[in-house]
């Protein structure tokens, strides 16, 4: 075995630890001191959006956000869960799933997603996800709403966007 050890949560996820430096992230986006990273994840996949209404802006149309569909990688590239939504939910390849509540973004570099901040909700079954705290989007690729003309002619017209982002999962120390 290499010099570099493997933090090993399951039998089915190990992953070689990764600093992800706090500081390099906006403020509004990291995690409360006390945690610590429990597995990192790469989602690939795509976000649906719908040319809707604007919320209490009747008439008026938006590109509106419907929902993820991503395969979960460790940084080997082997596939260890999916996220998908609504609700917003993170499920390990062994059954355990979390799902959580937004607590903040940050904009990222142009064309990409924001990063974000979840706060997990008790993990359902015992695994990869138990004791998960947190969850922070980072290292984005893609994602954003379509450039396309959202107008009645369209209205409820479905775009499916591309999109990359490491999901760090961090539990209590």
């Amino acid at each position: 075995m290499n010099a570099k050890r493997l933090l090993c949560l399951t039998a089915l996820i190990c992953v070689a630890p990764v600093a992800l430096a706090q500081t390099d992230l906006p403020e509004t986006v990291r995690v409360p001191a006390g945690h610590k990273i429990s597995m990192e994840t790469t989602g690939v996949g795509e976000i649906t959006y719908e040319c809707r209404d604007k919320a209490n802006m009747p008439g008026q149309l938006e590109w509106t956000f419907v929902g993820p569909k991503a395969v979960l990688n460790d940084r080997s590239g082997k596939a260890v869960g999916n996220y998908f939504g609504p609700p917003a939910t993170w499920e390990a390849k062994d059954g355990s799933k979390v799902t959580g509540t937004q607590v903040a973004v940050a904009p990222s570099s142009a064309g990409n997603l924001p990063y974000q901040l979840v706060k997990a909700n008790p993990a359902e079954g015992k695994g990869a996800m138990h004791g998960v705290a947190y969850i922070q989007r980072v290292a984005l690729k893609g994602g954003v709403a379509p450039t396309t003309a959202c107008a009645a002619a369209n209205k409820g017209a479905k775009e499916v966007v591309k999109y990359q982002a490491d999901y760090i999962f961090w539990a209590s120390n």
